[in-house]
């Protein structure tokens, strides 16, 4: 398992995954090629959480990964392509993060 906790290997399927996002929109359809080549991180994604899966709960696990990663990519879209973000979209990744949270308190077992 790399030496690495389960949570650190979550935490590089999160991070590679906003990666290969933000590659995504920023290749323009696969117009720029450049961007489009860091798609591979959905793979690399999947495989860090794949090797975190082998320690952790499948739905806190995926709960965490999708719950961390819509509002980071949220932000990443205002931060780096100038999208909204109105109260509304806040609301709902507040809600998005609320229930990730209660899910964890709830017991993972």
């Amino acid at each position: 398992m790399l030496g690495l906790s389960p949570a650190v290997l979550l935490s590089i399927a999160i991070a590679t995954e906003l990666v290969a996002t933000t590659a995504l929109k920023a290749s323009d359809g696969f117009t720029k090629w450049g961007y489009g080549v860091l798609v591979v991180g959905y793979a690399l994604s999947f495989y860090f959480m794949a090797l975190s899966l082998k320690h952790l709960n499948l739905g806190s696990t995926y709960a965490i990964w999708s719950g961390a990663g819509t509002p980071a990519t949220a932000i990443i879209g205002v931060a780096l392509f100038g999208e909204s973000l109105t109260w509304p979209r806040v609301a709902g990744l507040v809600l998005i993060v609320g229930g990730v949270v209660v899910l964890n308190l709830g017991g993972a077992h």
